[in-house]
């Protein structure tokens, strides 16, 4: 994917999942399968993570390359960071405690997607700054899959959302998309 395409598909796909959130009836949206979270919290815990990642997008290229490293090595496709974010998470791997979301009122029903929405633009933009052997190149650390390039991040932001996306709709006994 080039740039402009995961960029487009980063704020189509978070557009989503606030949309869905948004239309939840106050039950749904505050509905918890046992030992899972609500949609709000969902909607939480992707916040944070977006929030983060454009966060690390804000620092000079040379502070990332200080701070994280760079690679020579090929980034690898969407699938492939796929495939190996879902063998960890069959290895079970879950959310480090700075992505756990808080409890989740009804009232932030309108105000988490709005803050969703923001960040996301915010992290495109950012994105929208580098170049594409920048992407490639820069190393952001990820908890549960180690040292990403910048594009395998926003790869995995990008199936990150739409992974939660089918966990709200399946705790809400609804078909996955």
């Amino acid at each position: 994917m080039t740039t402009p395409q995961l960029l487009e598909a980063l704020t189509a796909a978070h557009e989503e999942f606030a949309g869905t959130v948004e239309a939840l009836d106050a039950n749904d949206f505050l509905r918890k399968p046992p030992g899972k979270w609500n949609a709000g919290q969902h909607l939480d815990h992707i916040l944070r993570g977006v929030s983060r990642v454009g966060g690390a997008l804000k620092l000079p290229g040379m502070v990332q390359g200080w701070l994280f490293g760079k690679t020579t090595e090929p980034a690898g496709s969407y699938e492939e960071l796929v495939a190996r974010y879902q063998q960890v998470l069959a290895g079970g791997f879950t959310a480090t405690e700075s992505f756990l979301p808080d409890e989740v009122g009804a009232a932030q029903q309108r105000e988490l997607p709005e803050k969703l929405r923001a960040e996301v633009a915010r992290l495109t933009r950012r994105a929208a700054g580098y170049s594409e052997a920048q992407l490639d190149t820069h190393l952001l650390p990820h908890p549960a899959l180690g040292k990403l390039t910048l594009r395998q991040m926003l790869y995995f932001t990008l199936y990150h959302v739409r992974h939660h996306q089918r966990l709200v709709l399946r705790g809400l006994g609804r078909a996955e998309r």
